[in-house]
């Protein structure tokens, strides 16, 4: 089963909250606020699962200010053959868009 990488883009709200705000020191306003996950299923059928608040499958951010996908930051992410692969691949992603000055949080 292929992993992919998924980029859900944030309500710029979300940097109410301390927590997130905290974790991203050199966010430049202005830039997108994104979380940043990999899976198994289809991105858009994990974006669902965040916004329906399924149990032990969603992160708050994601489920509360989360309000659509950005395949562009995620299009050549994807096909990693293990979990690992592809938990290695977001939090690569996740970095590369802090450098750019995104908000991220990822899962």
């Amino acid at each position: 089963m292929p992993y992919t990488v998924y980029v859900i883009e944030l309500d710029p709200e979300v940097l109410t909250k301390a927590r997130f705000r905290n974790r991203n020191p050199g966010y430049r306003e202005g830039k997108p606020c994104v979380y940043v996950g990999s899976t198994a299923h289809s991105p858009e059928k994990r974006f669902k699962q965040h916004i329906d608040g399924i149990r032990f499958r969603y992160n708050i951010y994601a489920r509360d200010f989360g309000f659509r996908l950005r395949p562009r930051l995620y299009k050549n992410y994807q096909g990693y053959k293990t979990r690992a692969e592809g938990e290695e691949a977001e939090e690569r992603r996740a970095k590369s868009l802090q450098k750019r000055g995104y908000a991220v949080w990822r899962g």
